[in-house]
């Protein structure tokens, strides 16, 4: 939709270890790439979209971690994203398909106060490729509205001894539903609605099967001229079955988080550029921090 997205695989794929607690697995949707409109897919074409993230959080929501534990990650993720609209209908929705690969740093950094425990990593690389070979999109007078499905592969090697790494490990499906209402007939004003559903494979070196995983987005818009646009978006994103197989943690992790954004339109260039801020005000059994989205999206 306006999605996807991802980092953003960068920042969800890390799993912070300790004596006391470990972080368990989360989806590899990076929730909070799309916002505004994210509902709606754009009209038939062939559409370059690239995403750059930067996520940074200092609070491990992790219960049960030693007094005087210090944690930090840094990440700065970019994803380029192929996506194709055609002007061939199944079920009168326009079909489409679009193909995603992602490119991240990272660096983490956790300790004790007061003791030696420390540990550090960082890395550079591509990460788990995103395939969605089918989306259907609707447009109405007042609503757009869109489906998909599509399969993370993991393009990487995994080491648990490497939170910094951007893989994932395992194979993941994913099924997207959304929609945008535009509640005045000039469409000056928005309201979006974007759901996807991971459904995940067994990890290829743990054995562990992670928990199935819901990610909700949403948008509020409104339409200031034809080429300027603002509102807030945010995002949910819940680990809804736990994990399993051995030593499978029975926590279900759980993140929120809501800030502004901002549209800009260039019809001479016909570049769409999006500024999005997440705050995450509420997190369990994974990081709390903040996310700066910047998406370019141009028409071929």
């Amino acid at each position: 939709m306006k999605k996807l997205a991802m980092l953003f695989a960068a920042v969800v794929g890390v799993m912070a270890l300790s004596e006391d607690a470990t972080a368990q697995f989360t989806g590899h949707y990076p929730m909070g790439v799309e916002g505004v409109k994210g509902g709606s897919l754009p009209p038939p074409g062939l559409y370059l979209r690239d995403y750059t993230l930067f996520y940074g959080a200092d609070d491990l929501e992790v219960a049960g971690l030693p007094a005087g534990f210090d944690f930090d990650i840094n990440a700065i993720a970019l994803a380029p994203r192929l996506v194709w609209i055609t002007d061939q209908k199944i079920l009168g929705g326009f079909y489409g398909a679009d193909i995603l690969v992602p490119f991240a740093w990272v660096d983490w950094e956790q300790g004790i106060k007061g003791t030696p425990f420390h540990a550090e990593d960082d890395y550079f690389g591509i990460g788990d490729i995103f395939v969605e070979p089918i989306t259907l999109s609707w447009h109405g007078a007042q609503h757009d509205a869109g489906v998909g499905y599509g399969f993370w592969i993991p393009s990487g090697d995994f080491d648990p001894n490497r939170p910094a790494l951007i893989w994932k490990g395992f194979w993941s499906h994913m099924f997207t539903a959304g929609g945008t209402w535009y509640p005045d007939k000039d469409k000056t004003w928005s309201v979006s609605l974007l759901n996807r559903y991971e459904f995940h494979h067994e990890h290829q070196d743990l054995g562990i099967r992670p928990g199935q995983t819901l990610t909700m987005e949403w948008g509020v818009s409104k339409a200031l001229t034809k080429t300027f646009e603002i509102g807030m978006a945010g995002y949910y994103q819940q680990q809804t079955t736990t994990d399993q197989g051995p030593g499978a943690s029975g926590v279900k992790d759980h993140v929120v988080a809501i800030g502004p954004e901002i549209n800009l339109f260039c019809p001479k260039l016909e570049l769409f550029t999006s500024v999005r801020y997440n705050h995450e005000i509420d997190a369990k059994d994974r990081p709390e921090g903040h996310a700066l989205t910047l998406t370019l999206t141009r028409r071929f």
